[in-house]
């Protein structure tokens, strides 16, 4: 990206500049340096995207499910021809590799769309028929209007796609605010769709906090969502319940992974490092917690350790790296702060912590010894940390892994299937593996419990976030 290029506004099928012409700066991670800026968005800018969007709503919400699938297919076909483009924009400012794009997260971005287009025809509600006698009753499935997004940095992307898709499906307008620091795939995303969809219909602007609590303290939306930390989720809450909007939120997460004692240990070890590091840690499904049965601890804990000191972080065009740096200086700090704070109880298995001159890299850092109440154990780090914790039986291991306040996911690992059920009945967490870790699909949902939020998002389920249900019934008697 040219360091002089302003990223603007992309309102009513075309990008406009900020009223008062107020930009945030883009700052490569890999560098730190400035390779750019982009429209910081205030209430002015907010009030004419929500507006555009409201002037488009009614012709949207018009038109047929086939009308939408058609426009979501043509878009996903789009954003799969110019996959290029996105990986590169993806990359640039994320740091992530380009084979961790490439393979995992374009794909993905490309699914979502493609399903929330199938989804669309295929909506579900309770038969028309005589519940009461005499009268016909049929419900009718409606867009709820406008809706509001934020998405994070952590996968600009997937998020802006899972986000926009069923929303898009179900008949409503969107105005996108993605994080300040990865504006650009949804930039891109927003400039392909309005190939395909009327104008104003799908609408990204830039900005800060400041620029999503205008969104929120709006009166034009009717759905608030968020996807981000536990401390914004609640504060939208609060915001939203001011107007009686209707609020998506799917927060930050602190997984634990329960390994029993009859695993294969060195392929137990290789999978939930991988759960645990892919994308720095910056997921809020990412493996956080490993909790293992006494039996195996000591070898889990040395083949975890040895795998995750051989794990390299890196550029985008370092082809060996596993992955790249955190997104940005108040992520960095934040994850170090940390690690400068852990207690003297915890003890460090790996090199871990920041590495080289410049950048926001860290590295893989696995700990042990630490104690349940330990902020590290309790609070989402969203960086490449991973603690491990003994347990003595089922029981022990169910209080360490519902101790925490998240409720995003969990995993089990077992051979023995009937534990492995009971287990995961008992686990308070809205998506739950067995000897597997992050593995998703669009047609399976990810709820958030307890401080992860609420609302599904994804799959079927979800269009339902987006949705509101109108009864109508009518009298058979004669008149």
């Amino acid at each position: 990206m040219d360091s002089s290029a302003v990223l603007r506004n992309f309102v009513g099928g075309e990008y406009v500049d900020t009223v008062d012409g107020e930009t945030t700066p883009l700052v490569d991670p890999c560098t730190e340096e400035e390779v750019g800026s982009a429209g910081l968005s205030r209430w002015a800018d907010v009030d004419g995207a929500l507006r555009r969007a409201e002037s488009a709503q009614e012709t949207w919400a018009g038109t047929t499910p086939a009308d939408r699938q058609r426009a979501l297919l043509k878009l996903a076909d789009s954003v799969e021809d110019a996959a290029a483009d996105f990986v590169f924009a993806e990359c640039a400012m994320t740091g992530k590799p380009v084979r961790q794009v490439v393979e995992e997260e374009l794909p993905q971005a490309v699914d979502q769309i493609r399903f929330f287009a199938g989804a669309a025809r295929v909506l579900d509600g309770t038969a028309g028929g005589e519940y009461l006698a005499g009268h016909a009753s049929m419900l009718h499935s409606e867009p709820l209007g406008v809706c509001a997004q934020v998405t994070p940095h952590s996968h600009p992307l997937v998020f802006a796609a899972s986000s926009v898709a069923p929303a898009l499906a179900a008949g409503n307008a969107v105005v996108l605010k993605p994080a300040e620091t990865t504006p650009t795939t949804s930039l891109l995303l927003a400039e392909h769709a309005a190939a395909v969809l009327p104008p104003g219909v799908f609408n990204v602007i830039c900005g800060d906090r400041d620029t999503g609590r205008a969104m929120v303290a709006h009166e034009t939306p009717r759905l608030i969502a968020l996807t981000g930390a536990v401390r914004s989720g609640m504060e939208v809450a609060g915001s939203a319940a001011g107007d009686l909007k209707r609020v998506h939120l799917r927060l930050g997460g602190k997984a634990p992974a329960v390994v029993f004692a009859d695993v294969d240990v060195p392929d137990t070890a290789a999978r939930l490092v991988r759960a645990a590091f892919a994308n720095g840690g910056q997921d809020c499904l990412s493996a956080t917690r490993v909790l293992a049965a006494d039996a195996v601890y000591d070898e889990l804990l040395a083949e975890i350790a040895a795998r995750a000191e051989a794990l390299r972080t890196g550029p985008p065009q370092d082809v060996s790296a596993d992955y790249g740096p955190l997104n940005n200086a108040v992520q960095f700090d934040q994850v170090n702060g940390v690690l400068q704070r852990l207690p003297d109880h915890a003890e460090v298995l790996t090199t871990g912590g920041p590495t080289g001159s410049r950048g926001y890299f860290v590295r893989p850092t696995v700990i042990a010894g630490v104690e349940q109440d330990d902020e590290v154990v309790q609070n989402e780090v969203f960086g490449p940390v991973l603690t491990v914790q003994r347990f003595t039986d089922v029981e022990d291991a169910l209080l360490l892994a519902n101790g925490v306040r998240y409720g995003r996911a969990a995993s089990v690992w077992t051979a023995d299937n009937a534990l492995a059920a009971r287990v995961a009945s008992a686990l308070s967490f809205g998506s739950v593996w067995v000897n597997t870790h992050g593995s998703v699909a669009a047609e399976m949902p990810h709820n958030g419990f307890r401080h992860s939020g609420h609302g599904t998002g994804v799959s079927r389920h979800g269009l339902d976030d987006y949705t509101r249900f109108k009864h109508v019934m009518t009298s058979l008697k004669p008149s």
